[in-house]
């Protein structure tokens, strides 16, 4: 995956930068690492879809959010979405849990991402599929790339 993404990356001339460092899944503790902020760290959670057997949605959002399950359903006109488990993770993107990038390389995998992720930030960064790599990706870059559906996915503060 690490790789793919650096491939994708450079064929497309997105401006980007990769940065190693020790193996970890928390995303306030990797952006310390990073030396970013916990909000434009790039959180991918892989949903189930419950009416659409076989069928997933990338939900991504900033790493200082939490994800509102409902509104990601909504987004992609589905009843009900659910967190996917550690082995449908791994199964569907080759990744472990904390180390999915914001990009979806499968056609049943639809990605969401929330506007705020890119309206935040010039730069956003993320596991670059190994929990030991991160990428900071210009923003810009990111949306023409990926080509996300942007919609608010975020869950309200109480």
């Amino acid at each position: 995956m690490f790789e793919r993404l650096r491939q994708l990356l450079t064929a497309g001339g997105a401006r980007y930068r990769v940065i190693e460092h020790p193996a970890e899944g928390n995303s306030r503790k990797v952006a310390d690492v990073r030396g970013t902020e916990a909000g434009q760290g790039a959180k991918a959670m892989l949903c189930k879809v419950a009416d659409q057997t076989g069928q997933f949605v990338l939900a991504v959002l900033p790493g200082d959010e939490r994800v509102d399950f409902a509104k990601v359903a909504a987004a992609i006109g589905a009843r009900k979405v659910k967190l996917a488990d550690a082995a449908e993770v791994e199964a569907a993107t080759g990744c472990v849990i904390g180390s999915i990038p914001p990009f979806s390389f499968s056609p049943v995998i639809r990605l969401v991402v929330d506007p705020q992720l890119l309206a935040r930030y010039s730069e956003i960064a993320f596991n670059a599929g190994r929990l030991d790599a991160s990428i900071v990706l210009n923003g810009d870059d990111y949306r023409r790339l990926a080509q996300p559906l942007l919609a608010d996915i975020r869950k309200e503060s109480a």
